[in-house]
């Protein structure tokens, strides 16, 4: 039988049927030593094959599928091994803000930066604009300008009065969607505005620091009842690239990427070189500063 992975808890492997109905399965040993740069062999839409042996209520995971594509975060404690996040993906959505916690733009970047690298389009949605100032509301102006700029789509919601949900719920229509993003910042109360007979867990801000606190423990896949499906994940801190060559960041930058035939050098790192079209560019005010210190951030730590 054939299903797809909606949620993982280390333990038990939950499995989508094609008839819609859900089993618990366990997966067998041999996949565990398969691929040791990753702490997770199965993850959150992995298309798998499952046995269920006679008399037994779980199954037996014996076959994944290949990845049409994946996307990872690094591993906690364990800088050098990933962890994948979803697999199998239509679309990436953080969810960011730019209050209480307001979501950096380093972050957003390194985000954008590794969904790029797996192949997997992605956008930003701007998440409890009930909260911005006409001070934020300016800022938030001005990077969806640049993100925009730069080849990606802003969105604005407000999980509580409603604003963008429509929108959104559109969007999300026959896809699996990935939402990512720090918690706090409203991602599970987003989901069930979107769909409100989904009950994702919806956590609360600290007061002394105005963050997020961790609720979601294990990433999950919710199925809509407006068709499609979202993958909602644990509140992620960092994002970063493994195993990747320097000289594939730039591509990872829609602008930096569209500008590269026009620079002298065909390898050019947009750094140092002579005739380099992104540094013609920065100085006219036609890449982001922003973007590009982000990029050199990046690319120093890779």
């Amino acid at each position: 039988m054939e299903g797809i992975v909606v949620k993982s808890t280390g333990s038990w492997i939950i499995v989508r049927m094609e008839d819609g109905t859900r089993l618990e399965c366990k997966l067998k040993g041999q996949f565990r030593m398969q691929d040791i740069k990753h702490t997770n062999p199965v993850a959150i839409g992995d298309r798998v094959n499952v046995e269920v042996v006679k008399g037994d209520s779980h199954g037996m995971i014996t076959h994944i599928r290949v990845r049409d594509n994946y996307i990872i975060r690094k591993a906690t404690k364990l800088s050098k091994v990933s962890h994948i996040i979803a697999a199998n993906l239509d679309h990436a959505y953080l969810i960011a803000t730019l209050a209480q916690p307001r979501t950096s733009n380093g972050f957003i970047d390194r985000f954008l930066v590794t969904a790029a690298a797996y192949y997997i389009p992605a956008s930003i949605i701007f998440n409890k604009i009930d909260l911005y100032s006409h001070e934020l509301l300016e800022t938030l102006d001005e990077l969806t300008y640049i993100y925009e700029n730069a080849g990606y789509r802003c969105y604005r919601t407000s999980a509580l009065h409603g604003d963008g949900v429509v929108q959104i719920r559109d969007l999300l229509r026959d896809k699996v969607s990935l939402f990512s993003g720090h918690s706090g910042a409203g991602k599970s109360a987003l989901i069930k505005a979107i769909d409100p007979a989904l009950n994702p867990r919806i956590g609360v801000l600290s007061e002394v620091h105005k963050k997020g606190m961790h609720t979601t423990t294990f990433a999950e896949m919710y199925e809509l009842a407006s068709r499609g499906f979202i993958v909602d994940t644990p509140g992620i801190k960092e994002f970063g690239l493994i195993d990747f060559e320097k000289t594939e960041i730039p591509r990872c930058f829609p602008e930096m990427d569209r500008l590269l035939p026009f620079c002298q050098y065909k390898n050019c790192s947009h750094t140092h070189e002579p005739g380099c079209a992104v540094k013609s560019e920065l100085e006219n005010g036609s890449v982001s500063v922003l973007r590009y210190n982000s990029y050199i951030s990046i690319l120093n730590d890779s």
